[in-house]
């Protein structure tokens, strides 16, 4: 199984309650980190996955059917290397008060380094600031990462509701 990001890690500390739903889960390596901290936890992909702990959604989120969370409201919502913008609003409606948006994908740039290259699948500068004005934003990056290989990335954590409470760890 491939590792969990370190962004992923980085701020996963923050999240101290659960349902985290998890977009695009793949093998479910950020699942995994927040169920063995005893979160309840939802993962949603296209590919069917046995996880323990963790409750597996089988949804493929591009073919145009209904959001399959729609009525939900979870504590944290984790998404990486995965990008399809008309899901932006249903992310920010499953978010509860005060829950924690965790995304990290590939940005303009990035064909240089290899895949993704078509820039429908790559974010334009600035743009993960731009789509969630809802949410308060605690930290955003963009640009060249070496690790774990050559890429150009965007990164943003912003939490829905007051981010004065929030405690960030060196």
């Amino acid at each position: 199984m491939e590792t969990a990001s370190p962004w992923v890690l980085r701020w996963a500390g923050l999240v101290d309650r659960g349902p985290v739903l998890d977009v695009a889960a793949g093998g479910g390596r950020h699942s995994i980190v927040f169920a063995e901290r005893g979160l309840e936890v939802v993962a949603v992909d296209r590919e069917p996955q046995t996880l323990p702990g963790v409750r597996f959604v089988c949804a493929d989120l591009e073919d145009g059917a209904p959001w399959p969370f729609a009525g939900q409201r979870f504590a944290a919502i984790v998404v990486t290397n995965y990008l399809h913008r008309p899901l932006f609003p249903a992310l920010i409606s499953s978010l509860a008060e005060g829950g924690l948006l965790i995304y990290e994908t590939f940005m303009a740039g990035n064909e240089r380094h290899g895949r993704p290259s078509n820039p429908a699948f790559l974010l334009r500068p600035g743009e993960l600031l731009e789509a969630f004005p809802a949410l308060t934003p605690i930290t955003f990056e963009q640009g060249y990462v070496e690790r774990p290989k050559p890429a150009m990335i965007q990164r943003f954590c912003g939490r829905l509701g007051d981010a004065g409470g929030i405690r960030i760890a060196p």
